[in-house]
């Protein structure tokens, strides 16, 4: 008869990538779930539904968020390139660099949503860090 842990750290990786609040690492940041509902798919809770933390923690807080999705692109089109290259290959005899640069714009494309909230996502949790007395200290606001 094993006690589960609740003390156990949720892990940072995939709460950033599942767009869960850094503090607590359980509430979602974005009011909807599906990143292709183009008219909601960048509105965020205004607090974590789980510990109270702000989404937004003064004005103008995601303008960085320009540079970390910058990276994810650039890591994104460096991952098509090298994948392109180790299966179709490249040649000067033919336009298959032509082809990558349509696919992968195509598919920079596609993922953008799915970009500009990872890049969200990881911005906050560079500037609000796990604590696991979250809970009380939101007892101690309330």
């Amino acid at each position: 008869m094993c006690a589960e842990r609740t003390d156990r750290k949720p892990n940072l990786l995939l709460s950033v990538l599942g767009n869960k609040c850094p503090r607590c690492r359980k509430g979602r940041l974005f009011e909807d779930t599906n990143p292709y509902n183009l008219f909601r798919f960048m509105k965020m809770n205004e607090r974590c539904p789980e510990c109270g933390q702000l989404t937004e923690p003064e004005t103008g807080f995601y303008f960085g968020t320009g540079y970390v999705s910058y990276a994810l692109a650039i890591a994104t089109s460096v991952a098509t390139f090298v994948a392109w290259w180790v299966l179709l290959g490249f040649s000067l005899e033919d336009n298959s660099v032509y082809w990558w640069l349509g696919v992968n714009g195509f598919l920079l494309i596609l993922i953008q949503p799915l970009l500009m909230r990872l890049s969200r996502s990881i911005w906050l949790a560079f500037f609000v860090y796990y604590d696991k007395n979250w809970r009380a200290r939101r007892m101690l606001e309330v």
